[in-house]
């Protein structure tokens, strides 16, 4: 029989209740960490980052291993147009996510670079959203993949990115707007006009895309029907700059 001393035994109970404790404190650290989390969500719900931000940092002081709430700062900090902690943030989401997968924050970090128009960068984010079979919306990186291809001017790509998500989500508006850019980028205004039509189907009060099939109209030399759809633009979105640009539209196609 193996005999065991006492003082092992009791280093041994020191050692299990410490680490119990350890985690105990830390789960309660987490809950008082989410209660800020969730507040700053909500501020960023209703499109206040600043107030958003204020709860996050809350969050973070008081459990910083939570991928969540890396994933909330980034995208606090994207609004704020603060993309270098964005980028940061998107990267300790990933790190700490416990299977190493975070399609959602890779997506995210992917938009970022989007924004900053480094198109390669973007599409290797995307790649590795899309790699996760898991994903639940791969139709939102599909559709970002096709907007970097799109900047890149590398349409045949683009295309085919579009036409994925639209697999997987064939109501999805942007996905139809951007679709019908790129054939205006191509100067197939009728291939333009069907995929904006869709997008306003799906989205009857998406005023950009009205506005895009304005312009597609007037490529078709459908007067009319621009018209028509500047006028949508400024019912939707009235005393907004996207209002002028039609207005300015309507008076060339009056002149």
């Amino acid at each position: 029989m193996v005999r065991i001393s006492a003082l092992f035994l009791v280093c041994l109970y020191a050692c299990v209740f410490t680490v119990s404790c350890a985690t105990d404190s830390a789960a309660v650290r987490k809950k008082k960490a989410d209660v800020y989390r969730h507040l700053g969500e909500a501020h960023l719900r209703e499109n206040n980052p600043t107030a958003a931000l204020a709860e996050l940092l809350k969050a973070e002081k008081i459990y910083a291993k939570d991928p969540l709430l890396h994933y909330d700062l980034g995208l606090v900090y994207f609004a704020k147009e603060e993309f270098d902690l964005a980028i940061g943030h998107f990267n300790k989401a990933v790190a700490l996510k416990s299977d190493g997968v975070y399609s959602d924050a890779l997506n995210a970090k992917g938009t970022v670079y989007l924004r900053l128009k480094q198109w390669d960068k973007a599409i290797a984010c995307f790649n590795q959203a899309l790699d996760n079979l898991l994903y639940a919306t791969p139709y939102l990186a599909l559709s970002n993949l096709g907007e970097a291809y799109r900047g890149k001017k590398d349409y045949g790509h683009a295309i085919e990115a579009y036409h994925k998500a639209l697999q997987k989500s064939p109501a999805f508006a942007n996905a139809h707007r951007s679709l019908g850019l790129v054939y205006m980028n191509m100067g197939n205004y009728e291939a333009a006009v069907t995929s904006l039509e869709k997008a306003v189907r799906y989205a009857p009060n998406f005023a950009r895309a009205y506005y895009d099939l304005g312009l597609a109209y007037v490529g078709q030399y459908d007067f009319q029907m621009a018209m028509s759809a500047f006028k949508k633009v400024v019912e939707l979105a009235p005393d907004s700059p996207l209002a002028d640009r039609a207005l300015a539209e309507i008076r060339k196609l009056q002149g």
